[in-house]
């Protein structure tokens, strides 16, 4: 109803899982990676394991709109089975299944098929499109509803196999007790064979603004933003950054400004949407109670902080000034807080000023980091025979710095001069902590971003027998230590005898690199080893993941 009047050819805040609308967050890329891995890595015609790909997240945060994107993205050659409502019995799952593969299973004379007769039919087909060079996807949403004994037979369906690889990719979609469910011990077998997965949470306040323009430019909206500054904020507090939520309010928010005759939302409206969408306690950001329960006790704390400081100038007695000071201290804490909060933009200039513009003296500070001691030497130099390797690159986005997890040099260009240097030691939803000489200091990453084009440095371990990027048909230990920690994370089988960077070992390099956001050429440089050990645990540094 309220589409002409804000410039829409349709609704953008429908709650059905259409995948134009799909609003690619960091999170939500990593999710989609996570599932096209579990298939082109592992499921795929190429791959070589098998097991289970998991995915979980909240109500509402978009599970089932990036399984449909997924479905869109499967490879060619790939058969693809969805189940949505999985409330089955083991018979009926299984029916199911080969429903959804197009297999016929003919009952016999005496009664309908049984488990058995859907089992050989499915091994059957897996079989068939196995030797066409064809995968098999089995994708169960809402996963948390499988009863332990369907299951059980889940797993046992993994077990469909040649001498070379598993038949069947199974991936699971569900919310946060199917994390729980797999933790207990009866459900270990099933656990253990898990090769991929990925909790999906809520928004942040800079996504859920980002998420909002986007359904509505997808809707064909142009010109000035339908909702206020204040409006878009309480959104996000009252929708708690689901996106589901943020679709409701939006949608009776929008209804409500056009049944006004409003050419924006604004707050009031947001709070009446909410009041109706959600009830009236909806219309409440998470915490208000604890809020006013919180401001309520400060109250109470001053007035009676007054009328002790009262008492005291009356009978400044020795005891009643020993006691002042633990007064002046707490009052100390917030300022001393307050340095730790981000610093504003004139204030990140003038740090920028501090920092070194010889990349020698920042490899010495992050040295110590690695456990190296480069006090006389020159850092990179003395490593190039040593495990400890130098690598830069002018590459790096923040998605692939995240994931990286360990703290690197980072080279920011000022407006004007040369390349500067600092060290990356932390990093949060929305802010980096950089670390200069003993010192530590937010920044916002929007300010870093102006300063900050990809061009970082650090520090990795190199496998042994490692020279320069590895070639096709190359061997030796480099190799041998490369094909096992891929195993370690696909769940494929590690032969023993000496690996060889074939074919089949490239393409599972492709697969990691796709699903890590790395350039899929097969060839294993030093950014995909160092993904590869922070995905796999390395015991190097790592990044500060919320800032102190």
């Amino acid at each position: 109803m309220y589409s002409q009047h804000f410039g829409l050819t349709q609704d953008p805040f429908s709650i059905a899982p259409d995948p134009r609308y799909l609003f690619m967050s960091e999170r939500h890329r990593e999710a989609l990676a996570h599932l096209l891995y579990g298939v082109t890595g592992t499921g795929g015609a190429a791959g070589t394991g098998g097991g289970f790909v998991l995915l979980t997240g909240d109500i509402g945060t978009g599970k089932t709109t990036v399984c449909r994107c997924f479905l869109e993205q499967t490879p060619p050659g790939c058969h693809v089975a969805y189940i949505f409502n999985p409330k089955l019995t083991v018979a009926e799952l299984l029916q199911s299944i080969c429903e959804e593969f197009h297999i016929t299973v003919a009952p016999s004379a005496a009664s309908p098929p049984s488990v058995k007769g859907y089992i050989d039919a499915l091994n059957a087909f897996l079989l068939h499109s196995h030797a066409a060079g064809q995968s098999s996807v089995l994708i169960i949403d809402e996963a948390q509803n499988l009863a332990p004994d369907v299951l059980e037979q889940l797993r046992l369906l993994t077990n469909l196999e040649t001498n070379e690889r598993k038949l069947l990719q199974i991936v699971l979609i569900g919310q946060p007790e199917l994390r729980a469910m797999l933790e207990r011990a009866d459900l270990e077998q099933l656990a253990q064979r898990v090769i991929a997965r990925f909790h999906l949470e809520a928004l942040s306040q800079a996504e859920s603004t980002q998420y909002i323009l986007h359904r509505l430019a997808v809707a064909g909206h142009t010109g000035a933003l339908p909702f206020e500054k204040r409006a878009l904020q309480r959104i996000h507090r009252l929708a708690q950054g689901v996106p589901r939520r943020i679709n409701l309010l939006c949608g009776r928010a929008l209804l409500g400004a056009w049944a006004n005759g409003l050419e924006r939302v604004d707050r009031r409206v947001v709070d009446k949407a909410a009041a109706e969408v959600f009830g009236p306690e909806g219309a409440r950001p998470p915490g208000w109670w604890h809020a006013r329960y919180a401001l309520g006790s400060l109250l109470l704390a001053l007035v009676l902080a007054a009328a002790w400081w009262a008492q005291s100038l009356r009978a400044p007695t020795a005891q009643a000034l020993r006691a002042v000071a633990p007064v002046a201290q707490a009052t100390a804490t917030p300022a001393a807080a307050a340095v730790a909060a981000p610093l504003p933009l004139e204030e990140l200039d003038d740090l920028v000023e501090q920092m070194p513009s010889d990349i020698t003296l920042a490899w010495r500070a992050l040295a110590p980091a690695w456990g190296i001691d480069v006090s006389t030497a020159d850092p990179c130099p003395a490593r190039a025979a040593q495990p400890l390797q130098c690598y830069r690159s002018d590459k790096l986005t923040l998605p692939l710095l995240r994931q990286l997890g360990q703290p690197v040099i980072l080279a920011l260009q000022p407006l004007k001069g040369a390349p500067v240097y600092t060290q990356l030691a932390g990093l949060g939803e929305q802010d980096a902590t950089l670390r200069i000489g003993p010192n530590l200091h937010r920044v916002r990453l929007v300010a870093l971003a102006r300063l900050w084009r990809g061009d970082f440095a650090t520090f990795w371990r190199a496998p042994e027998g490692y020279s320069a990027e590895l070639a096709e048909g190359s061997s030796g230990p480099a190799v041998d230590e490369l094909a096992r920690r891929l195993s370690r994370l696909d769940g494929a089988p590690l032969a023993s005898a000496p690996q060889t960077l074939d074919a089949a070992l490239r393409e599972r390099v492709r697969a990691f690199q796709r699903a890590q956001g790395i350039a899929p050429d097969g060839r294993p440089g030093p950014m995909t080893f160092m993904q590869i050990d922070s995905a796999t645990g390395s015991t190097g540094p790592r990044l500060q993941t919320e800032p102190r």
